[in-house]
């Protein structure tokens, strides 16, 4: 009698234990399920600046692909920090492909993306200075305005746009005019990066083909 009822209470004590368990993963899947964000969820500026490809994009830079044929456009992002100030720059990378760029791809005199499909967008941690005008910390669009001698390099209150098409100058924070630098070797897929050149001054540079140019700014 002893012997049944130890296997009775044995057996009771297994069922509620798989039960507690089955219970616990319905729970944790249901937390999970409520935490993510359903992809369907996104907005169409998150999805368009989503990473995608930049891994391809630096290799092809390095040399490590020997031929660019990838027709698209990687997406990618740098950051840096100038003087404390946290720098972040997220663009549209296409590839050179073995194309005329400038006044063929990209038009003189015209106010330029500077990069693909979404805009540029730069975000700023801190309030910085560029010329001499004080830029208020947060994100903007940067686009540029491309010559045979000078470039006009624009930071813009709007970065939510696709490509030049809804652009404005009249949000336009700082406009800059800069001599373009004549690169010794080709710059596959256009690039941005930060540099810190003296103590809470640096550029944000943008580099393809053989042309790159830099905004100068300082930290505050």
């Amino acid at each position: 009698m002893r012997k049944y009822l130890f296997k009775t209470l044995l057996l009771i004590f297994v069922l509620n234990a798989c039960n507690n368990a089955k219970q616990e993963m319905t729970e944790k899947s249901e937390n999970v399920a409520t935490t993510e964000t359903p992809k369907e969820t996104m907005t169409e500026l998150e999805r368009e600046h989503q990473l995608y490809r930049a891994g391809y994009a630096d290799s092809v830079n390095q040399g490590l692909i020997e031929e660019d044929n990838f027709k698209g456009s990687a997406r990618k992002e740098v950051t840096g920090n100038v003087g404390g100030t946290e720098i972040s720059i997220n663009y549209g990378s296409p590839g050179k492909r073995g194309r005329v760029l400038w006044n063929g791809l990209v038009s003189y005199d015209q106010v330029w993306v500077t990069g693909s499909h979404w805009a540029t967008a730069v975000n700023f941690s801190k309030d910085v200075k560029i010329a001499d005008t004080t830029v208020p910390a947060g994100m903007y669009g940067f686009f540029t305005i491309p010559g045979r001698e000078n470039w006009t390099l624009i930071i813009n209150k709007v970065y939510d746009q696709h490509l030049a098409e809804e652009y404005k100058e009249s949000e336009d924070i700082v406009r800059i005019t800069v001599q373009p630098e004549t690169l010794d070797d080709v710059v596959q897929r256009l690039t941005y990066e930060i540099e810190e050149t003296v103590d809470k001054q640096g550029n944000i540079t943008m580099a393809w083909d053989q042309v790159k140019v830099a905004m100068p700014f300082v930290t505050m």
